[in-house]
């Protein structure tokens, strides 16, 4: 059994700003604008994807910001969101994954209520600070590498992470992360269908890494790995290529030969 996680933005789809070439596909509209796309190959590849293994988008994103997204090839019968807190079946929220999802980082409350206040306090914030559903924080930053020094004196980072992704910077509990979301899935859907599992993995940013790390197969971008942050482990993707096309032909190729 082949199981693909993947991120979604800039690894499966990309904002109108993202050159990705003429061959693409709206994938979202946001107050009546295209803001998300894939290319026509990407899709095509998709599509190739589902029917070869079990396909797992893993995003950040809310259910209400993930639900905008039409990759055109039906519903995931699985769906990460929300950094992991939530598991949607078949376009629905499993209430007691969200639950458990919020035990695991009830000690991390008291924090996260410090830590909206600081955001909401500082001085480079150019957008409201999110509470996404008690799971993590969000906001916008003029200056995104002070805000996130400025948190990470103040927090306890032993506790919640402080991230910083272009100008968004977030705060999210240490126990809330993609890698710890896959390991929940598959330690219940590999109960479930009593088979063995071969882990593919998919991203492009800091919160991705954790997923990449728990997976057989772990793909990142060369811009990762500039970063200084990724483990050597991790199969790097250069050249310049669309980064979702590659990865689906590599999630393709590795999978066929399992």
């Amino acid at each position: 059994m082949k199981v693909f996680f993947s991120d979604l933005d800039n690894t499966m789809i990309y904002s109108y700003r993202h050159e990705i070439g003429k061959e693409k596909i709206c994938v979202e509209h946001y107050q009546g604008r295209e803001v998300s796309f894939i290319t026509k190959r990407t899709q095509e590849l998709l599509e190739q994807a589902r029917e070869q293994m079990l396909f797992i988008p893993v995003t950040t994103r809310t259910q209400e910001q993930y639900d905008r997204i039409d990759l055109g090839i039906g519903i995931p019968e699985y769906a990460l969101v929300c950094n992991g807190g939530v598991l949607l079946v078949e376009g629905r929220e499993d209430r007691g994954w969200y639950e458990t999802s919020l035990a695991s980082i009830m000690d991390c409350q008291e924090e996260l209520r410090k830590a909206q206040h600081l955001m909401e306090s500082d001085e480079n914030r150019s957008f409201e600070v999110r509470n996404i559903r008690s799971l993590f924080l969000f906001t916008k930053s003029r200056e995104p590498e002070k805000s996130v020094e400025y948190l990470a004196q103040k927090l306890d980072t032993g506790r919640v992470e402080v991230f910083q992704n272009g100008i968004k910077v977030y705060v999210v509990p240490k126990k809330l992360d993609k890698g710890t979301a896959i390991r929940r899935f598959l330690e219940a859907y590999g109960k479930e269908k009593g088979k063995d599992i071969f882990v593919m993995a998919a991203g492009d940013s800091i919160f991705d890494i954790p997923m990449l790390q728990c997976a057989d197969l772990g793909i990142a971008p060369k811009a990762l790995e500039d970063s200084g942050m990724l483990p050597k482990e991790i199969l790097v993707l250069r050249g310049g290529r669309v980064f979702s096309e590659a990865v689906l032909e590599q999630a393709l190729e590795m999978g066929g030969s399992r």
